[in-house]
């Protein structure tokens, strides 16, 4: 059951709480090349931007699933060592900074031109009428700076070196803000976004108030940037917010979550408890919709749908992205049972 009638200004009513859709919209952080190749059944996986088709096959995948919002994030290209063995962005093999002086000999990305915009020019030449872009800057203020000094390098700077991460996260902020307030202005982006995954199962990577005072301010200029511009601001995160959540919600003014994980709070969890000041987002279960039964995933689909969309504020999605390991035709079938449940409310 997927949609062609596909509107923006019905996903803008979920972002905002303002007037239930006339229909489920859809959501999603990322899809991965493997998986937009399995669904469109051409080499995505295996082409390069520049490559003929590449922007279409790209749009046509989340037109072709009903979505009115094509999602993508343009990164800052630091140069950065490329560490062994396939390491991580956060390896400490990437490690950048060990002091003032290497911060201070670091070539940075031009402030005034910190992302390639081009690429949402090229998407934006596939959108059909009411389709838009939901667009942000790769990578979010504490995964840069993590990847920068490193995870463990960051734990000892906040203690023996705190000038060195006053001075990468307030350059992280310049770009972060220059890219939203540019991204803002263009009439191809509905909403701005930004992935920075904060936590994991039990706690925040940072305390919250090392968050209040490096990461945050950020995160309240960048959403006063989209909201000047008349466009919301979503935050993707992984991780336990549970202790910073009402910093998200009244003091960077975020208008969406996204990112949930059954194992810390199951979306609809979080729903009852916040969603009359922020929207949540997707939050279907990636283990369940790798490993469920057809009938396993209607059921669960059917229980999110009627706790998180009964007042129309919601998203179908996943609870994180849509990675190659998911079996397409078990998305199929969640999307499907989504679709009908919502018809029905």
């Amino acid at each position: 059951m997927i949609r062609k009638d596909r509107d923006f200004s019905e996903f803008l009513k979920v972002l905002r709480r303002e007037g239930k859709p006339a229909y489920l919209p859809c959501f999603e952080l990322l899809a991965s090349s493997g998986f937009i190749a399995n669904m469109t059944n051409t080499p995505y996986d295996k082409m390069a931007r520049t490559d003929k088709d590449y922007w279409k096959i790209h749009v046509n995948f989340w037109l072709d699933l009903g979505f009115d919002n094509v999602p993508y994030e343009s990164g800052f290209g630091f140069d950065i060592p490329p560490g062994k063995g396939g390491a991580t962005r956060q390896s400490e093999e990437h490690v950048v900074f060990r002091s003032m002086e290497d911060f201070e000999k670091f070539k940075w990305p031009d402030e005034s031109n910190p992302i390639d915009f081009s690429v949402f020019e090229e998407i934006a030449k596939e959108l059909p009428p009411g389709v838009k872009i939901v667009g942000g800057c790769g990578g979010g203020p504490y995964e840069w700076a993590a990847s920068l000094i490193g995870t463990e390098g960051l734990a000892y700077a906040l203690a023996d070196q705190p000038e060195l991460v006053e001075a990468v996260f307030e350059r992280l902020g310049k770009l972060h803000v220059s890219g939203v307030r540019q991204l803002a202005s263009m009439d191809c982006i509905g909403a701005l976004r930004q992935g920075d995954d904060l936590g994991f199962k039990t706690s925040t990577f940072l305390s919250p108030a090392q968050l209040r005072k490096y990461v945050f301010p950020i995160y309240t200029r960048m959403a006063n940037a989209a909201h000047a511009a008349g466009k919301p601001f979503i935050l993707h995160s992984c991780g336990n917010l549970a202790r910073v959540y009402d910093d998200l919600i009244d003091t960077c003014k975020i208008d969406a979550k996204h990112s949930f994980e059954e194992a810390i709070t199951p979306v609809e969890d979080f729903k009852a408890e916040y969603g009359k000041r922020i929207t949540p987002l997707g939050g279907l279960d990636v283990d369940l919709l790798c490993r469920g039964t057809h009938d396993e995933i209607r059921a669960y689909t059917r229980r999110k749908v009627e706790k998180c969309f009964s007042d129309g504020y919601w998203a179908f999605g996943t609870g994180n992205s849509m990675a190659n390991y998911i079996p397409v035709e078990n998305y199929l079938v969640a999307h499907d049972e989504a679709m009908k449940v919502a018809e029905s409310l």
